[in-house]
Parts: C-alpha cells; sequence; structure tokens
C-alpha cells in the first residue's frame, strides 16, 4: 500500500527503484531487512525487483504465497541477494507479521507513532530486526521520511548524528560514496559502525 508522502532516499542508482522505496512502506521494510552481507544499492533495489516480477508488492499476497514459488521470484537471475533462499524466508515472515499486526499496511508500522521508543520496540519486533538494524531503520525514518517522533535520536544511538554512517544518511550518489569511505575507515581501524 503506497504512502502518499515521498522521502528522500537515493541508494540503488535506479530512479525506479528510489521512487518505491520512497511511496511505498513495504518496499522500505523490505529493504532494510535485505541490507545485511549485500552491497546497500543491490539490497535495496530488491523490493523493485520482486515488485516487477509479481506484479506489485502486497504483504498478504506475499505471505499466501508457496514459499518454492515465492523462493523462485528471490532466486532468479539478477537474485534479490546473495542468500535468495534464506532472505526469501525471512521476506514472508516479515510480510506475515505486518498483516497479523498491521493489517497488511507497513505504514502502519509508524505512521502516527508519537515515541522514539514506541517506534524502536514496533521495529526490534519485526522478524529479520536486530537492535542494530531498528536503530538505522528508525534514523532511516527520521532523516529521510520525515517520521521523527519524540525521542527518536536516544533509539537511533549513533545513527542519529551527522556522522554519514549508513544509509540513513543516504539522498544521492555523492552521500553514498561518503558513507561508503567512512565505512571502510571503520573497518580498517578495527572499529563498527556504532563507533
Amino acid at each position: 500500500m503506497a504512502s502518499k508522502r515521498s522521502g528522500t532516499l537515493a541508494v540503488t542508482g535506479d530512479p525506479d527503484a528510489d521512487r518505491l522505496l520512497n511511496t511505498d512502506p513495504l518496499a522500505l521494510v523490505v529493504g532494510m531487512l535485505l541490507d545485511q552481507q549485500v552491497p546497500m544499492e543491490w539490497a535495496f533495489r530488491g523490493p523493485s525487483t520482486i515488485s516487477g516480477r509479481l506484479g506489485g508488492l502486497d504483504a498478504a499476497a506475499i505471505a499466501a504465497m508457496d514459499p518454492v514459488d515465492f523462493e523462485t521470484a528471490c532466486r532468479t537471475k539478477p537474485a534479490i541477494h546473495r542468500f535468495p533462499q534464506s532472505m526469501a524466508r525471512r521476506i514472508q515472515d516479515l510480510c506475515q507479521h505486518v498483516v497479523d499486526h498491521y493489517d497488511g499496511d507497513a505504514g502502519r508500522i509508524w505512521r502516527g507513532v508519537r515515541s522514539g521508543a514506541t517506534l524502536y520496540d514496533r521495529l526490534v519486533a519485526l522478524p529479520g530486526f536486530g537492535p542494530e538494524k531498528a536503530m538505522i531503520f528508525t534514523a532511516v525514518l527520521a532523516k529521510r521520511m520525515g517520521c521523527a517522533p519524540a525521542g527518536w535520536e536516544d533509539h537511533a544511538g549513533p545513527f542519529a548524528d551527522g556522522q554519514p554512517r549508513s544509509v540513513a544518511d543516504i539522498d544521492g550518489p555523492d552521500a553514498l560514496t561518503a558513507v561508503r569511505a567512512w565505512k571502510k575507515a571503520q573497518k580498517a581501524a578495527g572499529r563498527t559502525k556504532q563507533d
């Protein structure tokens, strides 16, 4: 279900894929889910790839799909992830959670939320989202999507600052380059994204 509000995330290098992320909450959540062990552009392009193969993104339809059929849609080249089989299962689990808790509307995860604590608690409860992913996604919502409930900074931790350290800081190619350079420097120094 598309949102009327459009965000400012520009990470994939594909205007159509970025537009989908910025207007379809399910695409944004699935992109964040996929953002591990692959380049950010690849992860966040995944929702557009799935949408093209399925004729759209619908949490209830994805949750109800035969797992083998959905895995095939995720695995077909170009695959949505380095590990398409496990990610297909995670996406279906995530979609089932959205159906069970938010009537199939991923935007309800954050729409109307008034506190950073509530937002973070909802995000960390999503299948496939651990504490760091929930912190980063809190920052994505605040910095790129205009969803900045009171106290969000406390729950985004270091990802709330001005340092270009995560996808939350990417609004174009220059920002992507800056985030990538910062991550490389952190890795070389033996530090994490949170340091």
